[in-house]
């Protein structure tokens, strides 16, 4: 942003020379794209201090007021989309046009929080039952004060705004933390929401940076939640440093989606929509599809039409404007993309598309795996990167268990026309796109979120918005009566009433 350095002094604190600090790489080039510092423990405790003064402000505006502060940060990242997508080319090292599909995203789920937040968390009123009929119940909503955001680097806009702006519509504070590979982007984000309310007398939004010590020492330094995008076994550090003071958390981990083709499926569409989610953003996307089950009849058809629109649409990875996709934005995916398709091919598996030789760091090109033993680590593991797994089944029920055959749980998706829904709902997953890939993501009213090694809890909708609140409930007694149960004057014919009642209503035969 243009005026980026006024906020950054105030979000990260001024690079002091001899401190310790940590560089943003450009993946493709690998220039250096920003400095920042590795903020100690200390620092973050402090941060969280303020940011906790910060809550108190923020929780008492008002529903609308919280929705025009929002509303104006997202008009901020609207008119700057150019210089962020930009940037996220930059640092994540995704085509433009990708990044502002990310970006609009973003945007639209900020849109959908702040609208909606007064409707979900407002203050309710519950039916008591004839027990306690003079009483008055209600339910509220009350926010857990500061969220503690640790980002990825894959989707470094989307994702954590998925969070970020579900946390400030229910009236929290937040202390984010961004990936070290796109704390940049990062950095715009927080600067984007002081830019939007100048005035504001405190940061509700506020920036911390550094590897893997920093996101440990967010977890323990007394936030009331923290949400946390990455992997499992990141996921269970998180959980680890949370666990001393029973800071709550939201795991988002990943995923081994699958794709289930039937035989009434309209392959070219299949294809297509098997293509993106296995290779864009170069395969790094937690609900990307990494395995497709494909009716035997229609196996040899559809492998043919994916290897057809490789070739028509010349899908190739680079850093230039016709490039299909970017690099791997994290060095050491590139080992890991090797090592599946090695594994893959040593035991059986045939490359109709690429191969082997397709890895050649930084860019890792289309993949496409045939028959790979179920055993083998492209298929159990999360590869992260351009490549799929394709498996001919001899019908739809063993494309689901096959699918279901795994620790993971995130998105999935279903082609075919009869029993397609019926499929759906079948499937172990959080998330399911029928007749498209990771359409679910697109729509901010539904949740987002997964099971197993997956994680738990959700971000996005109604869902995502109660999961930065305490429930609150209260009864207040309206009247007195006679037959008061729950005292030691009680009248004797009270529990005489209760059973009868109790009788009357449960008791009877049917």
């Amino acid at each position: 942003m243009s005026d980026q350095g006024s906020a950054n002094g105030a979000a990260v604190g001024v690079l002091e020379p001899d401190a310790p600090s940590f560089v943003s790489y450009d993946p493709a080039g690998g220039g250096e794209v920003a400095t920042f510092p590795q903020m100690t423990a200390e620092r973050v405790r402090a941060v969280v201090d303020e940011a906790r003064q910060a809550a108190a402000w923020w929780s008492a505006l008002t529903w609308a007021e919280r929705e025009q502060r929002l509303r104006k940060w997202a008009g901020v990242i609207t008119r700057g989309h150019e210089e962020l997508c930009e940037l996220v080319h930059r640092e994540n090292g995704k085509p433009r046009d990708d990044a502002f599909l990310e970006v609009f995203l973003a945007i639209e789920h900020i849109g959908w929080a702040a609208g909606h937040a007064r409707k979900v968390l407002r203050p309710r009123r519950v039916g008591t039952g004839l027990l306690m009929a003079n009483h008055a119940a209600s339910l509220e909503y009350q926010p857990l004060g500061v969220v503690g955001v640790i980002g990825p680097w894959n989707y470094p806009v989307f994702t954590p705004i998925g969070s970020i702006a579900y946390a400030l519509a229910a009236g929290n504070a937040v202390v984010f933390k961004p990936s070290e590979y796109t704390t940049a982007i990062g950095e715009w984000i927080v600067d984007a929401f002081a830019q939007a309310d100048p005035d504001a007398p405190h940061q509700v939004l506020r920036l911390v940076t550094g590897t893997g010590p920093t996101g440990a020492a967010l977890c323990e330094s007394g936030v009331d939640k923290i949400a946390f995008t990455g992997s499992a076994r990141t996921g269970r550090k998180v959980m680890a440093a949370c666990a001393p003071s029973l800071t709550p958390v939201l795991m988002e981990c990943g995923g081994k989606d699958a794709m289930i083709v039937a035989a009434d499926a309209d392959l070219g569409q299949a294809a297509d929509a098997a293509l993106w989610g296995a290779m864009s953003n170069a395969g790094q996307t937690c609900v990307g599809i990494e395995r497709v089950y494909v009716v035997d009849t229609v196996k040899d058809e559809f492998v043919a039409e994916l290897s057809a629109q490789i070739q028509k649409l010349a899908l190739k990875p680079g850093d230039g404007p016709g490039a299909a996709y970017g690099p791997m934005t994290m060095p050491s995916q590139v080992d890991v993309v090797r090592r599946h398709i090695d594994d893959a091919l040593a035991k059986g598996a045939t490359a109709v598309v690429g191969g082997a030789g397709s890895v050649r760091a930084p860019y890792v090109e289309p993949t496409v795996l045939l028959d790979v033993p179920e055993e083998s680590s492209a298929v159990r593991e999360e590869t992260f990167g351009p490549t799929i797994t394709v498996k001919g089944v001899k019908d739809v029920e063993e494309a689901v268990t096959l699918a279901n055959a795994t620790a993971y749980g995130l998105g999935s998706s279903v082609y075919g026309r009869r029993g397609a829904m019926t499929v759906a709902r079948r499937l172990r997953s959080g998330m399911t796109s029928v007749n498209a890939v990771i359409a679910f993501a697109g729509v901010p009213g539904l949740p987002f979120g997964g099971v197993g090694e997956s994680g738990f809890g959700r971000i996005h909708g109604a869902d995502g918005l109660r999961e930065f609140t305490r429930p609150k409930a209260i009864t207040r007694r309206r009247w007195s009566t006679p037959f008061e149960p729950t005292t030691f004057a009680r009248n004797p014919k009270t529990m005489t009433i209760l059973k009868k009642y109790a009788m009357a209503r449960y008791g009877r035969k049917k």
